[in-house]
């Protein structure tokens, strides 16, 4: 489980340059990939954004400027490498609220990370699908998009119940050799009624589990 030490907690108006700093697509992708693939260099990083180096070295000195990420031990001397300074961003969703730029960055953040899961979907289909990852995997390994009815106690409830087992789990795991990472991105959004005569949107599946679907 993440330490407090490794948190990087974001308050919309002490922080309020990083997180404009942060409101931009290409630079929340570059410190998710460090953060998830460790340290890399902008040439590395312009080759895996399809960007070209002097656009993620720009854009690399900027997530410095604000402490997102900092240098990291060098392979040689001829090019900076760079590693997240943070294993995670959080924040109160509330704080959030209160200011369009934290509001902005919040919604940009939900969307780069749907592209995250849609990403991570298919590099796992493909480590099943070449043998890099084992056939032990495939059972346990799904995506569900179920909808329970549940109050803002219930719903917070459950955010802490999933917390703590979380911890519970990554610790016990942590010197286990068949461990390996996971994406578990999480979402609960509650929804409000649909008023009278608004045609029902069917483009999204409800209330399935993915590893039933059929």
């Amino acid at each position: 489980m993440v330490s407090e030490e490794q948190k990087r907690v974001l308050d919309p108006e002490r922080d309020a340059a990083a997180l404009k700093a942060l409101t931009h697509p290409l630079r929340i992708r570059l410190l998710g990939m460090l953060r998830q693939d460790g340290p890399a260099t902008a040439s590395e990083l312009a080759v895996r954004t399809g960007e070209s180096s002097a656009s993620t070295s720009y854009h690399l000195r900027v997530l410095a400027k604000y402490a997102f990420v900092t240098e990291a031990e060098h392979r040689d001397g001829r090019e900076r490498r760079w590693q997240a300074v943070h294993s995670v961003t959080s924040w109160s969703r509330k704080a959030m609220e209160t200011t369009a730029g934290s509001r902005a960055y919040v919604s940009l953040s939900r969307r780069v990370q749907i592209e995250h899961l849609e990403a991570s979907l298919a590099r796992h289909e493909a480590d099943i699908a070449d043998g890099r990852l084992g056939q032990e995997w495939v059972e346990p390994s799904g995506i569900n998009d179920l909808m329970p009815r549940l109050t803002p106690e219930s719903l917070t409830e459950l955010w802490e119940v999933l917390d703590r087992k979380l911890e519970e789990l990554t610790t016990r795991d942590a010197q286990d050799p068949r461990a390996a990472q996971v994406v578990l991105l999480t979402a609960g959004l509650p929804l409000a009624p649909r008023d009278q005569g608004v045609e029902e949107d069917t483009s999204a599946p409800a209330g399935t589990d993915a590893e039933d679907a059929s």
